[in-house]
């Protein structure tokens, strides 16, 4: 779907945002670095220096990442030993290449970028899960009752892979015939062209388009993936690769750690974490960011309770089925894909 694919940002820009990020040490989306004073008077109990760590989103900020900024606003980061930088993309950033030069240390990705990645032979690895269930879903017009009846009809998709798989799958899942539905690809105007009634339905991201549209006319189904057939999938997992999770294990296990805390608090006090968010990303609709926040909440917790879960059965699960609908040709090695080691040593509740 959206993950990587669907937030480019143009390389050499973002690496100039990226030196000045960290040059700022603490401004802009970053917890702020604490005056230190190398005399002879320091506390001989100061903590160490905290180790900076880059993360690149998905997408723009908005309701799926409140656990990450509330992490910051709280400096869960700070006590984990890390300075966490968050990185915005904005038109054409390949997170998969800025992993592997080292110009980020970890990204968020779509956990379809990840197979694709992982079969062109990248040494990436998925470590936390932000979300527990897939995001995917196909969007409908009011008199489109299932997936099944857009049978005959046009749907519009953005042209990323991983759409076809989601739109087959959840039409097969109906009892329908995918091959009877017709696509069109529109990018990523499925709000204006459903509202415009251009396409009969089209692939988005539930938390996203299809909290939108439902707000701006209700009435519009939205059928998510894991409703009609597919496993559920942790949609977007954050990654580093195979190299920096041997050099710097402790570095990644503090990332996990902080964001862990983050989405926790924003379980708790969801009203707090959409502030957070909104006073770090300027720009937001309040309204729409409670929404979606809302919607969202459930998915940000695994069935075993916990936060960031990577479950090794669920994953499984999400291998064949990537394969069977031709997102990639084999399914993906799940031992190799993913180390849940992290997320699994990670707190489970905020102790601060």
């Amino acid at each position: 779907m959206r993950g990587t694919i669907r937030a480019r940002a143009a390389f050499g820009c973002l690496l100039v945002a990226l030196a000045a990020s960290v040059a700022a040490c603490g401004s802009g989306a970053s917890s702020s670095t604490p005056a230190t004073s190398a005399t002879k008077t320091a506390s001989p109990a100061a903590p160490p220096r905290a180790r900076d760590a880059t993360l690149m989103l998905d997408f723009t900020p908005n309701a799926v990442h409140t656990g990450i900024y509330a992490a910051l606003a709280r400096h869960y980061d700070r006590d984990d030993g890390v300075h966490l930088h968050v990185i915005a993309p904005t038109d054409t950033t390949d997170s998969i290449k800025l992993l592997e030069t080292g110009k980020v240390s970890f990204a968020i990705l779509d956990i379809h970028d990840l197979a694709i990645a992982r079969e062109r032979g990248e040494d990436v690895v998925g470590i936390m899960a932000i979300v527990e269930r897939p995001l995917a879903a196909v969007i409908a017009a009011p008199d489109v009752g299932s997936p099944k009846a857009l049978e005959g009809k046009t749907v519009g998709i953005t042209g990323v892979p991983s759409d076809t798989a989601v739109l087959r799958s959840a039409v097969a899942g109906s009892g329908g015939d995918p091959a009877k539905v017709k696509t069109i690809t529109i990018g990523f105007n499925a709000v204006a062209d459903l509202l415009a009634g251009r396409v009969a339905g089209a692939t988005a991201f539930w938390n996203d388009e299809g909290v939108t549209i439902q707000s701006r006319r209700p009435g519009f189904h939205v059928f998510r993936v894991d409703d009609y057939g597919a496993p559920s999938y942790p949609e977007l997992v954050v990654c580093a690769t195979g190299a920096t999770l041997r050099r710097e294990p402790g570095l990644a296990r503090g990332v996990v750690n902080a964001l862990v805390e983050g989405y926790e608090y924003t379980l708790a006090h969801p009203g707090q974490a959409a502030a957070d968010l909104e006073h770090e990303a300027a720009g937001l609709d309040p309204k729409l960011v409670t929404a979606q926040l809302a919607a969202l909440l459930p998915a940000f917790r695994a069935a075993d309770g916990r936060v960031g879960t990577l479950a090794p059965a669920s994953l499984a699960k999400w291998a064949s089925w990537e394969a069977r609908f031709g997102i990639v040709s084999h399914p993906p090695n799940v031992a190799q894909t993913f180390d849940p080691s992290y997320a699994a040593d990670a707190p489970s509740a905020p102790s601060r």
